[in-house]
């Protein structure tokens, strides 16, 4: 079992304004993976996304870290500039395979500038805003979750074989 983060970026959310629903709906998919250990709603605010993934990964020492929210276009929309701020590798499969699976339903898709990759021990991916959107977008990585984790938490064997 691992240890899971999420993160929503939601302005509104972070005031109480609106009910985080898609940080919800990610902590029901991924119940099978592990136990989820942070979870905080915060302002769309670039440093504060920058401060809040590296103290998820660095000081609570998270597997997984799943971000909801600020993918899009908005002039609002930290997330990947944030995410690319703190990560030490890409892992641009996970993103462009997201997309890939996306445009098939909306075309929009292709406006997403989500990015995931690797901080030490910890893979972060960001997923969009919407329940829709989180539950189309992690239904594409969960079945490559488990093994990306063992692999980047040295518990895992070699890919190649079966």
């Amino acid at each position: 079992m691992y240890k899971i983060g999420i993160i929503t970026m939601s302005d509104k959310g972070s005031q109480g304004q609106r009910e985080d629903l898609s940080g919800a709906t990610i902590g029901e998919m991924v119940a099978n993976l592990g136990q989820v250990e942070q979870y905080r709603v915060i302002s769309d605010d670039l440093e504060i996304i920058r401060s809040t993934l590296i103290e998820f990964a660095d000081e609570h020492k998270l597997d997984l870290i799943l971000t909801t929210g600020g993918t899009g276009l908005s002039p609002r929309d930290n997330t990947p500039e944030a995410t690319l701020s703190v990560i030490d590798r890409l892992v641009p499969g996970i993103a462009e395979a997201i997309r890939v699976e996306s445009l098939k339903k909306t075309p929009k898709a292709m406006l997403s500038r989500a990015v995931s990759g690797t901080r030490g021990k910890t893979l972060i991916i960001n997923l969009p805003g919407s329940v829709k959107g989180v539950r189309e977008c992690l239904a594409v990585v969960l079945p490559v979750l488990n093994h990306g984790l063992e692999i980047l938490s040295g518990k895992g064997g070699e890919c190649g074989h079966p």
